[in-house]
């Protein structure tokens, strides 16, 4: 056995190791417990100096030393007087290949060792795989796979919180490439950069499966590819709900105008048509709005123009419709909104997104649910419709996804750098998080406080996250997993050169 400590003291929530001298161990590794038939999983959160010479003595050794008297002031046996203690906390107990929750300590004065593969032999690759990562030690990486099922933690939600530069996008990539070998999961993803498809550079559209599962909608549409156009008609009062403020004036000359005209309300408040009940400023105003959010207009001859010309009077009627269609055949599917305003791409994704619920809605109510597949939407800087200031009027579409969803097989991805933005009732609904690294006090105190897993020891490690590196707290998991996430663009060119990793390996589940 490779023994790397010993077990020194501490009790169910500190368990204080003594590293052995030749060894190094790391914060936020992993260490293995054995004993007869059980073993025990641990994971550091503290690292100190220890020493059995008193402090004013090291202190004068030293300064001896360093004012250049240091013959004869080295200590005897330093490696035995001096070394270093690592606070640890129990993961997870594996008796007879079955894991449990820990509930009592590990022998006083065990040897602790890295783990190895087999460690984790209790671990298998769920039905509907969705790819995380491989298992990481510190900042060592086993060879092991991550993955969840699919179909379980979409439904219920999935928050990856993390500041900028820590590869949101890269996992959400790493994620999506993995769920185009999955038939019965559908995904919306509202692409504000346009850069999961790959138009520039290595993206969906390389996957093996992307003739058959993804589709691809853009104002500058690729060849075989979608042009993103949305007929004004589509568009109703409740899709800018939480998305777009309104004057209580506002929002009653929206209704009269829904009231009169029904599906060409917009383009009637575009027109400038007057109606009784509503001031002529009023209206003013909302043109302009209609103007600044849609980029939709009138021209001298009265005609309805778009400067993005994602929104139309002609064109577009089907546009909603397909989308959410595809979404139901469990495709992955990619809007491209680089070319719009903010409020224009969470209005896109409100309509979608109301529509592919309604359906799931009325499919739960006829009893046809269970035969559809799950749903997904990718929400990047989800505070812009899940924070505490676009909830303020009241809840939109996404917020009753997130409180809602789990029930009619429709969940949230949801991406953000400020996880104190969001309401705790949402947050605790998100029942996977997977947390990248993180330098905020406050950002890092609101994640610990909603994971699924006992996190209160992990604030040091979160804070010293690198890049790609990342902990899965999950009510579908039986411990906090650490992982190495893989880069994107690395996993293309192994899937391009038939490098796929083998089913065999042992892989997570929860």
């Amino acid at each position: 056995m490779d023994i790397v400590g010993q077990i020194v003291g501490g009790g169910v929530s500190k368990i204080t190791i003594r590293e052995k001298s030749d060894k190094e161990i790391e914060l936020g590794d992993l260490l293995v417990v054995e004993h007869d038939k059980e073993y025990v999983i641990l994971q550091v959160y503290d690292l100190n100096y220890a020493s059995q010479i008193p402090q004013d003595i090291r202190e004068h050794v030293a300064g001896m030393q360093l004012e250049g008297y240091g013959t004869g002031t080295e200590f005897m046996e330093p490696e035995l007087r001096n070394y270093i203690v690592a606070d640890a906390k129990v993961l997870i107990a594996i008796e007879n290949g079955t894991p449990k929750i820990p509930k009592r300590l590990p022998r006083f004065f065990s040897y602790v060792r890295h783990p190895q593969e087999k460690d984790f032999s209790f671990l298998k690759k769920p039905k509907n795989p969705i790819y995380l990562g491989k298992i990481r030690s510190g900042s060592k990486v086993l060879d092991l796979d991550v993955y969840l099922d699919a179909n379980e933690v979409i439904r219920h939600h999935i928050l990856i919180p993390a500041t900028t530069g820590r590869g949101k996008s890269n996992l959400v990539k790493v994620m999506l490439w993995s769920l185009m070998d999955v038939e019965n999961v559908g995904i919306l993803v509202i692409d504000a950069h346009d850069e999961y498809y790959g138009r520039h550079s290595s993206g969906l559209k390389d996957h093996q499966n992307a003739k058959e599962k993804l589709v691809y909608y853009s104002p500058n549409a690729l060849t075989g590819t979608n042009t993103l156009t949305i007929n004004l008609r589509s568009i109703k009062p409740m899709h800018f709900e939480g998305i777009v403020d309104f004057t209580h004036a506002q929002e009653e000359a929206i209704r009269r105008y829904y009231n009169q005209f029904g599906d060409e309300w917009i383009i009637e408040i575009v027109r400038g048509t007057n109606i009784e009940g509503v001031d002529s400023r009023t209206l003013n105003v909302l043109r302009r709005k209609f103007d600044n959010i849609l980029g939709v207009f009138t021209d001298e001859d009265g005609s309805i123009k778009c400067r993005t010309k994602v929104f139309s009077d002609v064109a577009g009627e089907a546009t909603i419709h397909s989308i959410v269609s595809d979404m139901e055949d469990g495709k992955i599917v990619v809007i491209d909104t680089s070319r719009l305003l903010d409020q224009a791409e969470l209005l896109i994704g409100s309509m979608i997104t109301s529509e592919i619920f309604s359906r799931y809605q009325y499919y739960k109510s006829e009893g046809q649910l269970d035969d559809k597949p799950v749903i997904g939407i990718v929400i990047e800087e989800a505070p812009r419709v899940l924070g505490k200031e676009a909830l303020q009027s009241g809840g939109n579409i996404y917020s009753t996804i997130a409180r809602e969803g789990r029930k009619f097989k429709v969940g949230l991805i949801a991406v953000t750098q400020l996880v104190s933005e969001i309401p705790r009732d949402i947050l605790a609904n998100m029942n996977t998080k997977i947390i990248l690294g993180n330098e905020l006090s406050s950002e890092r105190s609101a994640i610990i406080s909603s994971a699924s897993q006992d996190l209160s020891k992990d604030d040091r490690t979160i804070a010293s996250l690198e890049k790609g590196e990342a902990i899965v707290s999950s009510v579908f998991t039986k411990f906090a997993i650490p992982i190495k996430i893989p880069l994107f663009e690395e996993m293309v060119e192994m899937d391009k050169g038939n490098g796929k990793s083998d089913d065999s390996e042992i892989v997570f589940v929860g």
